[in-house]
């Protein structure tokens, strides 16, 4: 059995089980499409971490001290040169994960801007599938 919609007109839309299905999708894509923004920050913030790590380690010029590299939740201690390394390398690794991730948004936001059109279609003004500010 479906279940009515009225509009502002009064006219009646049934939501069908096709049209429950495309609301559970687009919930579906909206969700991940959050998370794949909550993570793409966090992969931007870890990107900037690696650049001001890249950049102090340009003031230590020449001092081949021990400078300390964190891997998992171990220190190991380098030369200047082999952290610039180790950087460089976490560095292309984070923007390969960032690249990744703004393709799998898009594909997100492809799917979400497609089911919006059929659905608003449909429901017009009685359905609202515009995500809310924080």
């Amino acid at each position: 059995m479906a279940a009515t919609v009225k509009d502002a007109e009064g006219a009646e839309a049934q939501v069908t089980l096709d049209d429950q299905q495309k609301i559970n999708k687009f919930a579906r894509h909206n969700a991940k499409l959050q998370d794949i923004k909550d993570e793409l920050k966090t992969k931007q913030k870890e990107l900037e971490n690696l650049q001001d790590a890249e950049e102090e380690l340009l003031m230590l010029d020449g001092e081949d001290e021990g400078i300390p590299y964190q891997i998992g939740e171990l220190f190991v201690n380098t030369t200047t040169e082999e952290a610039s390394e180790l950087i460089e390398k976490a560095k292309g690794t984070v923007q390969e994960d960032i690249s990744q991730l703004e393709t799998h948004a898009e594909s997100h936001k492809t799917v979400l801007s497609d089911l919006k059109v059929q659905l608003y279609a449909k429901f017009g003004n009685n359905i609202n599938l515009e995500a809310e500010e924080d």
